[in-house]
């Protein structure tokens, strides 16, 4: 019970960065981590350097053995999740157990990451598959930088207002497909 009394105030006080590496995350330089939600054996999780992981991002380190405790009742299989360097993690996401995240990797928002992900690429959607490469998504999301990186919220909100549509991303209407 005071275990749980302590944690719960963790989670209230400390950041979320502070609060993985209280519970066993082991986490790399120049990170920014926006979740508190690295599963019931968070020390089975290694992140690199350079990485932002946003929102709601989830991680699972083991599963399934529920239903195979009727024939071994001491049933229980994990698997370690490992991101490299340099790597953002859209909101939503959710990482299975044995996933490799390699270097340069970019996950869109609400991916379930089922496979590891080799270094230099993109990927989406449930389950993640490779879209593109981090070159091509360079190239693609250049068109629309603003460069308001170092603006103060209200310099970058009325930048921000004064700009044309086409300084904007605008993604393309969904299709049917006969």
């Amino acid at each position: 019970m005071v275990n749980k009394i302590l944690d719960w105030v963790k989670r209230k006080i400390y950041s979320c960065e502070a609060y993985a590496r209280a519970r066993g995350v082991k986490i790399g330089k120049g990170c920014s981590i926006a979740t508190r939600m690295f599963g019931s054996e968070p020390y089975l999780v290694e992140i690199g350097d350079n990485v932002q992981i946003t929102n709601d991002v989830r991680f699972f380190t083991h599963g399934g053995g529920w239903v195979f405790r009727h024939k071994d009742p001491e049933f229980d299989s994990f698997g370690k999740i490992k991101i490299h360097d340099n790597v953002y993690i859209g909101n939503g996401t959710m990482i299975l157990p044995g996933v490799i995240i390699g270097n340069n990797v970019v996950i869109g928002a609400g991916s379930i990451v089922t496979k590891s992900i080799p270094d230099n690429v993109v990927v989406a959607g449930n389950p993640a598959r490779i879209v593109c490469t981090i070159d091509d998504f360079f190239v693609k999301a250049n068109r629309y930088n603003v460069k308001t990186k170092q603006m103060g919220p209200n310099e970058k909100r009325a930048y921000l207002l004064s700009l044309e549509d086409e300084h904007f991303m605008r993604k393309d209407f969904l299709l049917f497909k006969k």
